[in-house]
């Protein structure tokens, strides 16, 4: 794993829990995803929302594949959910983006949560 992944995402984190601390669990996905964008620039951090990823299959361009609801600096992938319980295919999603996108850091973020740090999961794409 390169460090700069790493760096990045303990930044999202700190930046997550300051979210979750004001704004509380159990809003809308679009309003975690609007104000951790804010907090993003705030930083001077490049930040995408809703970044439409491209993929080739067997050399062919595709075209886009999915909307990544935060892409940091170009290498960490954030998906933000705010459901009761997160299932699987949140997970294997996120796994799939990754691979999709090149990417070797995710996190899959669920701020429907009493403590975020329960709703925060690091996911590595062994590339």
């Amino acid at each position: 794993m390169v460090m700069e992944e790493n760096r990045l995402a303990k930044i999202m984190v700190d930046i997550c829990l300051d979210v979750h601390r004001q704004l509380g669990p159990g809003l809308f996905e679009k309003v975690y995803e609007e104000v951790i964008f804010y907090e993003c620039m705030r930083r001077h951090l490049h930040a995408e929302r809703q970044k439409s990823i491209r993929i080739n299959y067997n050399e062919v361009d595709i075209g886009p594949a999915y909307r990544a609801d935060l892409l940091i600096e170009e290498k960490l992938l954030i998906e933000i959910k705010s459901v009761e319980e997160l299932g699987k295919v949140h997970y294997r999603q996120v796994v799939s983006y990754l691979k999709l996108g090149h990417f070797k850091l995710g996190l899959l973020i669920n701020f429907n949560v009493p403590l975020i740090k329960d709703g925060i999961h690091r996911i590595v794409n062994n590339l």
